[in-house]
C-alpha cells in the first residue's frame, strides 16, 4: 500500500511539474505562480520532517497520505488554471471540496487526538469548530482571490488568482462545507498519528492559525474596501 501510495504522489508530483512546464510554455503567469506553490506544498511534509530532525532529531514521519493528498489537490488546482475552470462546469466544486475535506482532516485529527486538544474538547465541539474553521479558510481565499484581482487591475497585469463573483464564492463556501461535513460525519482520522508525534506543534498551529484567519480576513477587508474606496473618488 505504501508503495502505491509513493507512486501516487510522485506521479501527481509529475502532473504538477508539467503543468508548470506547459504553463511557462504559454507564458501563462498564473499557472506558473499557481504551479510553484503547488509544488512547494506537495514537498512542504517531506521538508518539514527534515527540519524537525535536524533542529531537535526527533524522527517524525508523516506517512506519504498527507503527501499524495496535497500533491493530488495541487494537480487538480493546475488543471484547472490551464483552462478546466472555465470548460468543466464541476472543476472548481471538485477542488474546492477535495481542498477544504484535507484542511478539515488536519484539524478534525488535532482535536481528536489526546496528545493535543482531544482530551479537552467534547465531539460536537470537535465537529463544530472543524466545519468552522475549514470555511473561515475558504473566506480568507476568497478575499485573497479577490485581492489578487484588485492588484492586477491596478497594475494592469493578469491577476495570479482569478475571482468570478459573488455567486462563484457562495458556491466555494458550500463546497467547502461539504468536504468539511464529510469529514466530520465520517469521523475521519487519517492524520491522528501525524499530530500525536508532534503535539504542541499541532495545537499551536491551531490556535495561531485560527487567530491568523479572523485577523487576516479582517485586515484584507479593510484594504479592499480602503483601496475600492479611493478608485472610486478617483473616477
Amino acid at each position: 500500500m505504501t508503495d502505491v501510495l509513493h507512486l501516487a504522489f510522485f506521479g501527481f508530483l509529475a502532473g504538477i511539474l508539467g503543468t508548470l512546464l506547459v504553463g511557462t510554455l504559454s507564458r501563462n503567469l498564473q499557472a506558473v505562480v499557481n504551479g510553484i506553490a503547488s509544488l512547494v506544498a506537495a514537498v512542504t511534509p517531506t521538508l518539514a520532517e527534515l527540519t524537525i530532525g535536524l533542529q531537535t532529531g526527533a524522527n517524525v514521519t508523516f506517512g506519504p497520505e498527507l503527501s499524495v493528498w496535497i500533491a493530488a489537490a495541487g494537480f487538480l488546482h493546475m488543471l484547472g488554471m490551464l483552462g478546466w475552470y472555465d470548460t468543466v462546469r464541476w472543476w472548481d466544486h471538485l477542488t474546492h471540496t477535495v481542498s477544504a475535506a484535507l484542511i478539515a482532516t488536519l484539524v478534525y485529527a488535532s482535536l481528536r487526538s489526546p496528545s493535543v486538544l482531544g482530551a479537552q474538547v467534547t465531539d460536537v465541539y470537535t465537529a463544530v469548530f472543524t466545519v468552522l474553521f475549514t470555511l473561515g479558510v475558504g473566506v480568507f481565499w476568497e478575499f485573497v482571490e479577490l485581492a489578487a484581482r484588485e492588484l492586477g487591475e491596478h497594475i494592469d497585469r493578469p491577476p495570479v488568482l482569478e475571482y468570478y463573483g459573488l455567486r462563484d464564492t457562495v458556491l466555494d463556501m458550500a463546497f467547502n462545507g461539504v468536504g468539511a461535513v464529510v469529514v466530520v460525519a465520517f469521523d475521519v482520522r487519517l492524520f491522528v498519528p501525524i499530530v500525536e508525534q508532534i503535539p504542541r506543534v499541532a495545537e499551536a498551529v491551531v490556535v495561531g492559525s485560527t487567530v491568523l484567519l479572523f485577523v487576516g480576513a479582517l485586515g484584507l477587508g479593510v484594504v479592499l474596501g480602503i483601496v475600492r474606496h479611493a478608485v472610486t473618488d478617483t473616477e
